[in-house]
């Protein structure tokens, strides 16, 4: 089912040294409590398309198809280019004229949900070949004067290519759970400014405000239901936690990676880790990893991850992932 991976991130990379100058922070802040060292940030000469379109075109290049082979495009993003859909936009990029393309908004649970998805159309016989793109640009909804977020979030875009396939089926089990009555705790909520229309009557003007987190709230949700989540993966497709390759999470703290790998007894050298370089990256996080460690070598063919998405919703995810894509 997995055919290819590629990933891109934006050439600027912020220190925590750097961040430092901006906000009263430090180094060993920021890394004591979340693991990070530094992150990427969008560009005046880049943009969150530009990205999508080059991680898309590395993981038909790794696959070996062209764009216009393709049926379907799943972008998975929170922060879009348009709100209407940046999926068309980046079909248009690419060339892949035969696609259906749309955008999944589930924040950084939003890539496993949409590798979910798309394995549905292959399963189905619907579509034989689809692009899965994890993308996004927080830097553009976070208030950089506020130390406890400003730290945590990046910009970058991943992907892989899935196909149809009569042979082992590539997601070998997964699932999904949101919980909207706890959402309040990580939200990038409309404003609220309204605006006079005709007489009596107001409109509310579009627009957001910055990204609103209740860190240990989100902290606790994670490292409570990422575990449990993935247990009752583990028992429904029957493996055992020893088994697995890869322990694959949405990187969005080095403390959560580490509670969950020693829930489940895994080494430290199973567990796949990058946010020291990039920070959260919300739906690009683990397909930016994933490409990572197939292009350098760790990620081989029949490889079995054990992979969870969790975050904004809230949401979250498990699945089980047997990777055959190229070494």
């Amino acid at each position: 089912m997995f055919r290819g991976s590629g990933s891109a991130t934006p050439q600027r990379s912020i220190s925590n040294t750097e961040l430092g100058q901006r906000v009263e922070t430090s180094d060993d802040w920021i890394r004591s409590r979340t693991g990070i060292a530094a992150r990427r940030v969008i560009g005046a000469d880049e943009s969150l398309g530009e990205l999508s379109g080059l991680a898309a075109e590395r993981a038909l290049a790794m696959a070996g198809w062209s764009a216009d082979s393709l049926d379907l495009i799943l972008l998975a993003t929170s922060t879009p280019d348009d709100l209407f859909g940046s999926a068309p936009r980046l079909q248009a990029r690419i060339g892949a004229v035969n696609a259906a393309a749309f955008d999944l908004t589930a924040a950084c649970s939003g890539f496993l949900f949409a590798v979910v998805t798309a394995a549905q159309y292959l399963r189905s016989g619907a579509m034989q070949r689809i692009l899965v793109v994890g993308a996004d640009q927080l830097s553009r909804w976070v208030d950089w004067d506020d130390r406890r977020s400003c730290v945590l979030f990046g910009d970058a875009a991943g992907a892989v290519v899935m196909e149809a396939s009569d042979e082992q089926d590539d997601l070998q089990g997964f699932l999904l759970r949101s919980d909207g009555g706890r959402g309040a705790v990580l939200q990038l909520p409309q404003s609220s400014e309204r605006a006079p229309l005709v007489g009596d009557a107001s409109h509310q003007r579009g627009g957001f405000e910055p990204i609103q987190m209740n860190g240990q709230e989100v902290y606790k949700f994670a490292v409570r239901e990422v575990p449990a989540i993935l247990e009752a993966l583990l028992q429904k497709t029957e493996t055992q936690a020893d088994s697995l390759d890869w322990l694959l999470l949405h990187q969005a703290n080095q403390r959560i990676l580490d509670a969950v790998a020693e829930r489940f007894s895994i080494p430290n050298e199973k567990v796949l880790s990058n946010l020291a370089h990039y920070g959260n990256t919300s739906a690009a996080t683990i397909p930016l990893m994933l490409d990572e460690a197939v292009r350098d070598g760790r990620i081989e063919p029949g490889h079995r991850i054990a992979s969870s998405g969790f975050g904004a919703g809230l949401s979250w995810g498990a699945a089980l992932l047997r990777w055959s894509g190229p070494a």
